[in-house]
């Protein structure tokens, strides 16, 4: 378990380190400009189903900035500390936050329904919406993201090795930014803050 959980660092490290890298491109756009293309590769049109079993894609958000997490409801740190993490940014930023999305989506195709993800995001701002699709359908989505998972065998069946970042994505759909893992809040509510204050093109 051990070896599993310094691969699974090693990864998000690496993801962690293009959005890193990505987001400073987009704020310092005079800074090696030959490099742009990355942040514009990271994202992309997805269609998922919601946690009320309606269905979603990026279409339905164009001119919204949103945040989108990649976890599952077994998941017993990482996934629980971000989504409470973002429900108190999403306290902390008032009416900033009615202007933005906040997804949550599911990479266990096989335990999390609709129904389990209503439950499990009842614990957290009401805010976030919970989405989840067919394993072709979050496959395609995190390799938009570049996301990472990976199913692993644990003592009590399986669980998954996932990508510990939050994305930030702005009204045209481009990266504009990470929350990372157990960032202060108050980097993160800056990060959201200027996130709702750019306009789409």
């Amino acid at each position: 378990m051990k070896r599993i959980r310094i691969a699974a660092w090693i990864s998000v490290a690496a993801v962690l380190m293009i959005a890193g890298v990505a987001y400073l491109l987009r704020s310092n756009p005079g800074l090696l400009s030959a490099q742009m293309p990355l942040s514009a590769s990271i994202g992309g049109p997805f269609e998922l189903t919601t946690q009320d079993g309606k269905r979603l894609s990026s279409g339905d958000l164009k001119g919204t900035p949103f945040a989108l997490f990649f976890g599952f409801t077994h998941c017993p740190d990482v996934c629980p500390t971000t989504m409470l993490e973002l429900s108190n940014v999403i306290k902390e930023m008032g009416p900033d936050a009615d202007r933005m999305r906040f997804f949550f989506v599911s990479v266990d195709t096989e335990r999390d329904t609709p129904d389990l993800l209503k439950l499990y995001l009842s614990n957290f701002d009401p805010r976030i919406t919970g989405l989840v699709g067919t394993p072709a359908e979050l496959a395609a989505v995190a390799k938009a993201y570049r996301a990472f998972y990976e199913k692993v065998s644990s003592k009590d069946g399986f669980t998954y090795n996932h990508t510990a970042l939050v994305y930030l994505m702005d009204g045209d759909g481009h990266l504009a930014g990470t929350l990372n893992y157990q960032e202060p809040e108050t980097v993160q509510v800056k990060k959201l803050r200027r996130l709702v204050g750019q306009t789409p093109s």
